[in-house]
Order: structure tokens, then C-alpha cells, then sequence
């Protein structure tokens, strides 16, 4: 990623933090701006034109967009627009990025990451559905709705509009790798770090809290915990934060003495 789009990414954050009446129609909109700006080369290309001023970009959002979106999304894609992307994809996914965010954003009282996870085990385990959401081939469309049917009273609104989005633009990117991501966006734009944590066994509410407690310590944020129960690992934890990886599980142990003692 250029300098160019992460000071972008956080000019747009800046923009939806800043905005009133977001809701998820408003993030529903915006997915829909990015799948027509990723349809269209040339649009893409004259709204991420870096010789192009600022003010020819925004008469190209209002001349594509306006009347058709909402005042709100208008404006956000305004702020999309107005910011220098290294590549014209970039705008896309920054595009995509905002609309997760505002979901997010839209739905405060929601576990959407914790459901976002749970979604990504449930590919995981399903082949046959990875393969499904996964396939360039067929309607868009029908992806959205099948996503929609699975998640059928099992998922929040938020969680299940942000899936149904991005399976419909999966570009070259795997369906895990793109609910991995959206997560991690879910969380930062709740003031969070995600933790994947593996255990033998269930954790127990009070150990998860202990646990949040000292990686938040540690991190200088919150944390939000997602637990995958593994019992090769015999007992004790491995903790994944980003790149970071703890490992204080048993299997994790014996390995290191394995090697300590093939050395």
C-alpha cells in the first residue's frame, strides 16, 4: 500500500467520523458505488486521476452519483474522491473499506466481528460454499443471495450486508482473506484490536476477560477476542494478533524443545 492511499484510508475514516445520518442504508449504498467504479475503468481512472483537480473529480461523483445515492453517501464519495490513491484500485478498495466502516459504524450495539469470524469457520468448514462465494463464474447477484439465505437470522443486518458486498466483488482476492479483512476494518473502526485465540479447551468468561485485560495493556487499545477451540494443542494458548504471534500452548512448548534439542 502507498503512502499516498494511507493517508487517503485515513482521510476518508476522518470524513465518515465526522459525518451525521449514517445508517446502513447509507453503507448499502456505498458498496454498491464501489461494484459501479470497479465495473468502470474509466470512472475509476478519473476519479484516482492524480493530475486531475480536486474539483473535476467532484463534478465526476455528482454527475455519476447524485440523485442517485443519498446526500450522505454522496458526500462520502466525495471525500473518497478528493484524496490522492496510489492506484486507481486502491480508490476501490478505499471505496469498499468506507462502506464497511459505516456498517459498522451503523450498528454499534452489534457483534460484527465476532460474527465475521464465525462466518469465516463457516466457510472454512464448507468447501462447497468457499468454492460457491468464491467463483468468478456466475451472477454477482446470486452470491449476495446466497450469502443472505445462510446467514438467515444468524447474523446481524450489518454483518450479513457486509458479506453479501464482498463476496459480489471478490476481484482476485479469497473469501476468508476478505472477511479477515473486514474485520480487522470493523474493529479499528470501533477502537479495537482483533485476537485470534486458540485453546484446547473453551475459554471461561472470566478467563477471556483476564486475558482481553492484559493484551489491552499490552496494545494500548481494546481487544476483541475470537476463540477457535484446538486440542492438539494439549492445553495452555497460542494468541494471534496481526503478525504477532504468543505461543504459551503445550504442543507449542515441546516443539520449541524439540528444536532447542535438535539444535
Amino acid at each position: 500500500m502507498g503512502s499516498a492511499t494511507t493517508q487517503a484510508l485515513a482521510a476518508t475514516k476522518a470524513a465518515l467520523d465526522a459525518a451525521s445520518g449514517v445508517d446502513l442504508d447509507t453503507a448499502r449504498e456505498l458498496f454498491a458505488a464501489a461494484r459501479i467504479v470497479a465495473e468502470s475503468p474509466q470512472l475509476s481512472g478519473a476519479l484516482a486521476d492524480p493530475t486531475a483537480h480536486a474539483e473535476a473529480r467532484r463534478r465526476v461523483v455528482a454527475d455519476v452519483f447524485g440523485g442517485r445515492l443519498s446526500p450522505t453517501a454522496v458526500a462520502l464519495l466525495t471525500s473518497a474522491a478528493d484524496q490522492r490513491w496510489s492506484h486507481a484500485q486502491d480508490l476501490v478498495d478505499g471505496i469498499e473499506t468506507l462502506a464497511v466502516r459505516t456498517a459498522a459504524a451503523a450498528a454499534p450495539d452489534d457483534d460484527v466481528e465476532g460474527e465475521l469470524f464465525a462466518v469465516a469457520e463457516l466457510v472454512a468448514a464448507n468447501p462447497q460454499l468457499e468454492l460457491a462465494l468464491g467463483s468468478r463464474l456466475g451472477a454477482t447477484a446470486a452470491k449476495g443471495d446466497l450469502v443472505e439465505k445462510v446467514l438467515g437470522g444468524r447474523a446481524s443486518a450489518a454483518t450479513t450486508l457486509i458479506v453479501s458486498s464482498l463476496v459480489q466483488q471478490p476481484g482476485e482476492r479469497r473469501v476468508r482473506r476478505l472477511l479477515a479483512s473486514a474485520m480487522r476494518t470493523v474493529s479499528d473502526q470501533r477502537g479495537k484490536t482483533v485476537a485470534t485465540v486458540h485453546s484446547a479447551a473453551p475459554l471461561t468468561q472470566a478467563q477471556s476477560e483476564r486475558l482481553a485485560a492484559a493484551l489491552a495493556t499490552k496494545y494500548g487499545r481494546d481487544v476483541s477476542l475470537n476463540s477457535v477451540i484446538d486440542p492438539d494443542l494439549v492445553g495452555g494458548l497460542r494468541v494471534q494478533i496481526g503478525d504477532d504471534v504468543i505461543d504459551g500452548s503445550i504442543s507449542g512448548r515441546l516443539a520449541d524443545l524439540r528444536q532447542r534439542l535438535a539444535g
